[in-house]
């Protein structure tokens, strides 16, 4: 089988006859690129069947001549060009090499990592507004990738379709007649028989028995056996488009989404409740999978001692979801073990902490209360994050900080985290007051803090005011300002959340092209046939489809079964070499 059309196929044999003249010496139509011509107008320059030259013949007879004919003639030349297999090739390595800076470059709409693009905006100032103008951050939204991949598909399905129909036709077609002269295929027998009648009813029941196709007529029996190998050409060179079909549909009908969840806290599957979401040009957003579910417990274990000290050894995220469509249930998320609910999949893809706080202000009102999620800056899961009271009393309040899971004294003096999980948990705060700039309509990201338009909270002596608490220590703000306490620790976890109704189809495309590719590399297609020669001799020959010979003692079977009942002569053999 080749991605070329007919060329290499199969092995080239001698010229067949009879039933077999319109045919290429596969016994299949030419097919490929065969008969396009090299300019619109002029007769093909390479072979075609012969009832295409007769259509084309015609068709060329039939064009109406001027400016109107000209542009029917470039219009199916173009067609013809875009839809033979060459071109097909051509553009699916082209698609392969433009998706390449898809993989170098960070990318817009990625939801585990919506922050790629605008670092490396900063890190290469002069060279990201370049590769911007170039959709290089966008390659798979690129006009230039969709115009190619548009052009693949349409001419795979120009190409794929037209071959399809060819290959199904020609597995339903019965055994083609002998040639004229069997003598020049190899293997070839003549045998002296008794009854030539009877040796070829014996020869019939012996090529059934060995699960051939069989028709008899006209004093010859025709078999064929392999001929499955065209169902998985026929597989092949379907799954590649029903692939090309499966990827478009999970880039224009999929979405992904991030969100982060805290011990206890639940989900709810609305576009309001992602951190961050990328929908497909053609996802409906509005019709989410409907469910919800609770991060009842994460649990995480990390090694203790020796040289892979501090490294991640296990991860669990245990949830209780309830879906419309579903019922409910329950399901520890691993990495790699998603949950998956009707199509809609939540990966695992990272955890931290959320220590819990609450801020009292100046009135002595709890102004805010709860876990608060810091991001993870290092292996160790020092994590830096914000907490924002703009309801505070008499000011708005803001605390930054750093949480410590293990905190030891550094090397410096400043306290740093030894091991990733809570052995010594300690929560560094510095606060803030004035306007938080939530009311101006801007949007922000609450895991950062605007402090241009913000003044420093100082002590008494005019140093900024820190504070480092344990867990069930308070601390009060200086003038009155309120107070801050850490009443204890969560965990939460990173959900990536996705979506890819294509994919079942890449799957089913992948299934049928191994399959497909198995079975036309596996079997091997051969015909054999026995004719009458006269009342008491017949004549055997076999032709092999594939690069494999015909088994020699498939051959002298058959011929044993005609001659069962007779004693044999073979006046001439001729066996491959």
């Amino acid at each position: 089988m080749s991605l070329m059309g007919e060329e290499g196929a199969y092995p080239l044999n001698r010229p067949s006859s009879g039933a077999d003249a319109t045919k290429d010496e596969t016994g299949r139509a030419n097919g490929g690129d065969a008969g396009v011509p090299d300019r619109p107008g002029e007769p093909a320059s390479r072979s075609g069947t012969a009832g295409s030259h007769a259509g084309r013949a015609a068709t060329t007879a039939a064009e109406p001549h001027g400016s109107s004919g000209e542009l029917v003639a470039w219009l199916r030349w173009s067609w013809r060009r875009l839809t033979a297999m060459r071109t097909a090739v051509v553009l699916l390595i082209l698609l392969a090499l433009c998706a390449i800076p898809g993989s170098l470059l960070p990318q817009r709409g990625v939801a585990s990592d919506p922050a790629a693009v605008p670092q490396y905006f900063r890190d290469h100032p002069d060279l990201a507004p370049w590769l911007d103008r170039l959709w290089l951050f966008e390659v798979y939204s690129a006009p230039w990738f969709a115009a190619i991949y548009v052009l693949l598909l349409v001419s795979m399905i120009g190409c794929v379709l037209p071959r399809c129909l060819e290959l199904w036709h020609e597995y339903r077609a019965a055994p083609p007649a002998a040639p004229r002269r069997l003598s020049r295929e190899t293997p070839y027998r003549t045998v002296q028989v008794a009854d030539a009648d009877l040796a070829l009813n014996a020869a019939s029941d012996a090529l059934r028995a060995r699960r051939f196709r069989v028709a008899a007529g006209d004093g010859e029996i025709r078999a064929e056996k392999g001929h499955i190998r065209e169902l998985g050409n026929l597989g092949f060179h379907l799954s590649l488009l029903v692939l090309l079909v499966g990827v478009a549909g999970g880039r224009l009908f999929g979405y992904e989404g991030r969100v982060a969840v805290v011990e206890g806290a639940t989900f709810t599957n609305v576009a309001s409740s992602y951190d961050a979401l990328t929908p497909a040009p053609w996802a409906a957003i509005a019709d989410l999978e409907p469910l919800d579910f609770t991060l009842e417990k994460f649990d995480a274990s990390f090694e203790t001692a020796g040289p892979r000290f501090g490294e991640p050894r296990d991860f669990e995220a245990s949830v209780a979801y309830r879906s419309a469509r579903s019922g409910e249930g329950t399901f520890a998320i691993r990495p790699n073990q998603p949950l998956n609910v009707n199509g809609t999949k939540f990966f695992l893809t990272g955890h931290g902490y959320a220590p819990e706080l609450t801020v009292r202000d100046g009135e002595g009102n709890v102004a805010m209360s709860g876990p608060t999620i810091f991001l993870p800056m290092d292996q160790n899961f020092t994590s830096d994050g914000v907490i924002k009271v703009p309801d505070a009393r008499p000011e708005s309040l803001a605390l930054q900080g750093l949480f410590l899971p293990t905190a030891v004294r550094g090397a410096e003096g400043l306290d740093t985290s030894a091991y990733p999980n809570a052995v010594n948990p300690r929560v560094q705060l510095t606060a803030f007051t004035g306007d938080l700039g939530l009311d101006d309509g801007a949007s922000q990201s609450v895991f950062s803090l605007d402090v241009d338009d913000l003044e420093k909270v100082r002590d008494s002596d005019g140093d900024v005011w820190r504070v480092s608490l344990a867990p069930g220590q308070t601390a009060e703000l200086p003038h009155g300002l309120g107070s801050v306490t850490f009443e204890g620790l969560s965990r939460f976890a990173n959900f990536q959340v996705a979506r890819d109704p294509g994919k079942g189809v890449a799957l089913v495309a992948a299934v049928l092209l191994l399959s497909g590719l198995t079975l036309s590399l596996g079997v091997a297609r051969r015909r054999l046939w026995v004719r009458r020669i006269d009342a008491v001799t017949i004549e055997v020959a076999a032709r092999s489809l594939a690069r494999r010979p015909v088994p020699a003692e498939e051959l002298d079977a058959i011929v044993a079964a005609a001659t069962s009942s007779v004693i044999p002569a073979t006046p001439s053999t001729k066996d491959p070499v």
